[in-house]
């Protein structure tokens, strides 16, 4: 039993890897997208949280539904989870990637490789189905970008196993677009996580995983009511060994890098409190937070044990959708072992950038990324914050 959880159930073992998503809420509400740099939506009011439409709901999605993830072996009583920060593959049909996207992970995707590998689907996969949020008296700082339905499959190829969909642009195209992503992302196989009261559980070398999204998003998880978040973390907690928060928080762009306490906000938009909302989490039984949505990298801090990851940063733009200028090009692989009681075995970050075609490249040679990681992290958390090593990896301070 997780100690710092007293509600966690015994850990089970030797099962079949299977997966069951909850959907106990609607998919609704579009929320204001933003990215980092000149590329910024125009909203100016802050997120408002609305009633589930039950009516919404994707019909892609069943109230509990059990099927096979991948056929990973056991190894025993540890799980090695990886994890990226934001994605876009394409803006169709004006950018797109070489190709039309082909080996768009490749560069990638042996240091992706672990047990269950993550990352932060921040778009739709659609076709033009939906009304794009951009409407004619939007301005010139709104951007909705979409791939095609198709590019599911360059997440496979991969090896991603499960994405977060609790962010500003992952209903660019309303919510038609969303069910389209959830349909493609279960067509091809890809688990996702992210809308309100939505519990992902994965089952890997016999360790139930609850990954859990959220956002200041309608719609999704709401990072900015903390009584909301206990109580999804607590449910998530009792049906799971591990509990993995995906969480889409605090302001964009190259000034940003700094985690400070106290609510951020960015064009209007109250996008919580990272410090506040992590804690929270761990709390309530989180074993690992992770979070994106400033678009660069930012510190990592030790909570009661348990690892936060403060933003990940950019880690692929296809067709340019995000930006590679400055510090907003370089992005990374968090790679955590964790045992089914929730502690901390090991991590490291490998760190990578984003190429002139906007593919993640893994950056050898002079792994900025890492250094940046951990600059920031003795500036904002001198006593708490992790130790980055020169070979990445990542231990709790002293």
């Amino acid at each position: 039993m997780n100690s710092h959880s007293p509600s966690r159930r015994p850990g089970i073992f030797g099962h079949p890897v299977l997966t069951a998503t909850i959907v106990l809420a609607a998919l609704v509400g579009a929320g204001a997208g933003s990215v980092a740099g000149a590329q910024r939506d125009s909203a100016t009011a802050a997120p408002v949280w609305h009633a589930p439409d039950k009516a919404a709901v994707s019909a892609t999605s069943a109230a509990a539904r059990e099927k096979p993830v991948t056929d990973k072996p056991a190894t025993g009583g540890t799980i090695t989870l990886s994890a990226t920060g934001d994605i876009m593959m394409s803006k169709a049909p004006v950018r797109m990637p070489p190709r039309d996207g082909a080996g768009f992970f490749d560069a990638v995707r042996a240091d992706l490789k672990s047990d269950l590998v993550m990352g932060n689907l921040e778009q739709p996969l659609t076709d033009d189905t939906g009304t794009t949020k951009c409407g004619p008296t939007s301005g010139p700082n709104c951007f909705a970008y979409r791939s095609p339905p198709s590019y599911a499959r360059h997440l496979v190829e991969g090896g991603f196993d499960l994405v977060n969909t609790a962010n500003n642009h992952a209903k660019d195209f309303g919510v038609a677009g969303y069910r389209n992503t959830r349909a493609a992302l279960d067509a091809a196989g890809v688990r996702y996580t992210g809308a309100q009261d939505e519990i992902t559980v994965v089952t890997v070398n016999g360790i139930k995983v609850a990954v859990v999204g959220f956002s200041p998003y309608a719609g999704a998880n709401n990072m900015l009511d903390l009584d909301h978040t206990r109580q999804v973390i607590g449910q998530a907690a009792a049906r799971a060994d591990l509990v993995v928060v995906q969480v889409h928080m605090g302001a964009e762009g190259p000034t940003m890098q700094h985690v400070k306490p106290g609510n951020e906000t960015f064009y209007g938009e109250n996008r919580g409190d990272p410090i506040a909302f992590s804690h929270t989490a761990i709390d309530a039984g989180a074993d690992l937070v992770v979070g994106h949505s400033p678009h660069v990298l930012r510190a990592m801090e030790f909570y009661r044990g348990r690892l936060i990851a403060y933003s990940l940063g950019n880690f692929a733009g296809g067709g340019n959708t995000l930006s590679n200028d400055g510090v907003l090009k370089y992005g990374g692989i968090l790679r955590v072992t964790l045992a089914a009681d929730g502690s901390y075995q090991g991590g490291s970050f490998r760190s990578t950038y984003l190429n002139g075609m906007g593919l993640p490249i893994r950056d050898t040679a002079t792994e900025r990324g890492r250094a940046l990681v951990a600059e920031l992290t003795a500036a904002d958390f001198p006593q708490t914050g992790a130790k980055i090593a020169d070979d990445g990896s990542i231990t709790p301070s002293a």
